[in-house]
């Protein structure tokens, strides 16, 4: 048999709620050294350090009672501009932080009542570049994302763009500083057209239109003169340059076949790095934009993403699945002997056995209309205690074979669980992502997860009435419509995680600048489309829930707000429906601090054990 929560949670469950998350690793511009954020070491994200050729251990440079990330590099790479934020409040606040010692200073507001996206430093070291739903003239928060030049020195803002509707506009300078590239979505909020400006607000013009719809991704080259793009079609996405000097405009990669969803030119490169995603997996390559020539990124059974060369030109990456968390290694690309070397690896406090945790299976079945689904299942080692389905974010988004501590924790305690990919995740080409749109959210997807548990229940890993559900922001919405939808024999219990239960509530108290998401994704605003958003909010329907429900909430969140909760609990009562309530007041969207997830882990752990427990013959 496993082991029961009470043994786990005296060993495995304190190694999983501290395994380290690697964060945004970047290296520096002279390729000497190398930076990330790092949370599950401490209550807080921290910011750690290290020579790129491996010659010293990571060192903690920053840490405090914030949670800090790397948002960029100073041209010089002895400063780090870091990002900081407070007990998921997602209020980003930008400090300078000298590489080797010295105190992080602070640029922006202290307590902005704002959103900032993004961060660069301009080559000269003047200028602070960023994205924020500010109207600083008037000190307001707006929804659209501006783009603002501020002065080191004096902390002056400058708008250098101001969108009509922009959607988290994260901006980006070129290596001379004299251009800035962003994104607008004046048109359509499915639609991101490529626009640039010059670095003193002049000439603010659109250089790329894929479509009314459609997204442009782009990215500065190395050289600054010219612009890697990731441009949308009605079938995939494509890969092309276009140059500063004439505006030319070349596609080194239009191939329908392919499902490319993430490029970038590392500096010291003469090759850039694309990733696909076909059927849920990472692969990478390295292509010539000069020859169109491309090779292979061996993955050696996991993902391996390349990240670009030191200054020694080796490169650095980040390889990761199931039974190894995510860790920076060196490589060489060329090689396909052996496994990539180990960059470092955490204190053996925070380290855990391969062994000791659960692979990633590939589980398919047919949803309602003959479309395939894929997920992943972890099996128990024994005959599992009961099943349940770990839903994840976004939508747009998709689960990897990669370790999830939530996932390794039910495993350790019994349950057999699957992670599914339903429709609207990406990883399985643009038909697939785009068809979440047709209906909305609450549509076709929800079918796909039901299916899922029905594929469990056939193939005898679960049985009716022993199936729980549970999943942060998305998956919280899923499970809510589960719980409410579908009968005790397929959702015995239900755990949202920070999850939306009246969409228009959530809409109308979500952060201003993230509205424009919900009209992509519901054809609309409440306004335009009141019986979607009715139809598809759970609250509606708490009335047919027959399992249990455990509701789970950051009070610091600003994406899914605490009104979600507050709407939905007045709705329980009202119809007289037994739950149970988690919250965390040191927590937004989603439960991040190591000690917060032993406490919900535990909590999810006791509370499908007991839910899905078997019921006297």
């Amino acid at each position: 048999m496993d082991r029961t929560a009470t043994e786990t949670d005296s060993d495995l469950l304190t190694k999983l709620t501290g395994l380290p998350d690697i964060e945004r690793p970047m290296l520096s511009p002279d390729g000497r050294w190398l930076a990330w954020g790092w949370s599950g070491l401490g209550s807080h994200s921290a910011i750690y350090l290290m020579p790129a050729d491996g010659s010293a251990p990571p060192r903690c440079r920053l840490a405090g009672d914030e949670d800090y990330g790397i948002a960029d590099w100073a041209a010089d790479s002895e400063n780090l501009l870091i990002a900081g934020t407070q007990d998921g409040d997602e209020k980003i606040r930008l400090y300078l932080l000298p590489r080797d010692a010295g105190a992080a200073r602070l640029l922006t507001d202290a307590a902005p009542g704002y959103y900032i996206h993004g961060g660069r430093l301009d080559p000269s070291g003047r200028y602070l570049i960023y994205g924020a739903n500010l109207d600083a003239s008037r000190n307001a928060a707006i929804e659209a994302s501006w783009i603002y030049r501020q002065e080191l020195a004096t902390g002056e803002r400058r708008a250098l763009a101001r969108p009509v509707r922009a959607n988290r506009a994260v901006p980006a300078v070129n290596a001379p500083g004299t251009h800035v590239l962003y994104t607008r979505n004046d048109r359509h909020p499915a639609g991101r057209q490529l626009w640039l400006v010059d670095i003193e607000g002049r000439a603010d013009r659109e250089i790329l239109d894929a479509g009314e719809s459609r997204e442009v991704r782009a990215s500065w080259a190395p050289d600054g003169q010219r612009v890697l793009l990731l441009a949308e079609t009605d079938t995939h996405w494509r890969v092309g340059l276009w140059h500063l000097e004439d505006a030319r405009l070349q596609w080194v990669i239009d191939d329908p076949a392919r499902s490319i969803e993430a490029v970038h030119w590392p500096r010291r490169s003469a090759e850039i790095v694309v990733i696909e995603v076909a059927e849920a997996r990472s692969r990478a390559s390295l292509l010539d934009p000069a020859t169109g020539a491309e090779r292979p990124v061996s993955g050696f059974g996991g993902t391996l993403l390349p990240l670009g060369p030191e200054a020694g030109g080796r490169w650095i990456g980040r390889y990761y699945d199931a039974r190894h968390p995510d860790r920076l290694v060196r490589l060489d690309p060329a090689s396909r002997d052996g496994w990539p070397e180990p960059l470092f690896l955490p204190p053996p406090s925070h380290r855990i056995d391969a062994q000791a945790l659960a692979p990633a299976h590939d589980f398919r079945w047919r949803s309602v209309d003959g479309q395939e689904i894929q997920g992943w299942l972890y099996r128990p080692k024994a005959r599992p205690r009961g099943a349940v389905l770990v839903v994840h974010g976004g939508p747009t988004w998709h689960s990897e074979n990669a370790c999830d501590p939530l996932i390794q924790y039910l495993v350790a305690n019994g349950f057999a669980v699957l992670d599914p990919n339903y429709r609207g995740s990406t990883g399985f080409g643009l038909g697939f992502e785009r068809a979440i749109k047709r209906e909305g959210w609450g549509g076709i997807e929800q079918d796909d997860i039901r299916a899922g548990i029905e594929a469990l229940i056939a193939a005898g890993v679960a049985e009716p009435g022993r199936v729980g559900i549970t999943g942060v922001s998305y998956g919280g919405y899923s499970s809510w419509c589960a719980i409410t939808r579908l009968p005790h024999r397929l959702c015995a219990a239900a755990a949202p995680v920070c999850g939306m239960t009246d969409l228009v509530v959530d809409y109308e108290t979500t952060r201003p600048d993230l509205r424009i998401y919900s009209e992509e994704m519901m054809g609309g605003s409440p306004g335009e489309v009141p019986a979607r958003y009715r139809d598809r909010s759970p609250i509606h329907f708490v009335d047919r829930i027959q399992g249990a429900l455990l509701v789970v909430q950051g009070l610091q969140d600003p994406n899914v707000t605490p009104e979600n909760m507050r709407a939905v609990e007045a709705a329980l009562k009202r119809h007289a429906v037994a739950y149970e309530l988690l919250t965390f007041a040191d927590e937004g969207h989603g439960i991040h601090k190591p000690a917060n997830r032993a406490v919900l882990y535990r909590r999810l752990g006791e509370f499908f054990a007991r839910s899905l427990a078997e019921r006297p013959a």
